[in-house]
């Protein structure tokens, strides 16, 4: 049995989530967008500079997951509110879960979704929320699973091409 930990991530732990950030978008995305997009999004607004600087001075909670004592992935929180649509509720964002490829279906997803949704509760958040591109069909059937219900949209550029992902949120 797969022994899965979840702690929260200090400014030594940049560097770990910035690579473990770049190659999980890259191994999700990569197939779906030409290469000319993913170049630019990864060299110019996705590098390891901005990835690390998230973590040492941004505004974020970020918690690492460990399989059998290996990083594997990760989520970031957002206590701020970006999106206009959320002004009015307490809310809080779920910006990124990511997992390595090698860790999808053990349960790594689950076990960050559960600490986020438990620190939602603990900063007494009514509201937990997230974007997911729309045609990532798998995350969004995890988020359906999770209680998550669509409420709107927003345009995500991925190098040149405007995308759109869904707003999704559920009751914390």
């Amino acid at each position: 049995m797969s022994d899965i930990k979840i702690r929260f991530a200090v400014k030594e732990d940049a560097e770990l989530i910035a690579e473990m950030s770049r190659i999980s978008f890259y191994d999700a995305f990569a197939k779906d967008n030409t290469k000319e997009d993913m170049d630019i999004f990864m060299n110019e607004q996705f590098t390891k500079a901005a990835l690390m600087k998230e973590v040492e001075e941004g505004d974020g909670i970020f918690l690492l997951a460990y399989l059998n004592n290996e990083p594997c992935g990760y989520a970031r929180m957002r206590l701020t509110n970006k999106e206009q649509i959320m002004a009015n509720e307490h809310a809080i964002e779920i910006a990124r879960i990511y997992a390595l490829q090698n860790v999808v279906g053990k349960g790594v997803g689950s076990a960050l979704m559960q600490s986020c949704l438990d620190y939602a509760a603990h900063q007494q958040k009514t509201t937990i929320w997230l974007g997911v591109w729309e045609k990532n069909a798998t995350a969004i059937a995890f988020y359906k699973r999770w209680g998550f219900e669509q409420f709107g949209e927003h345009s995500f550029l991925l190098g040149t091409d405007l995308q759109t992902d869904w707003l999704m949120k559920r009751t914390v």
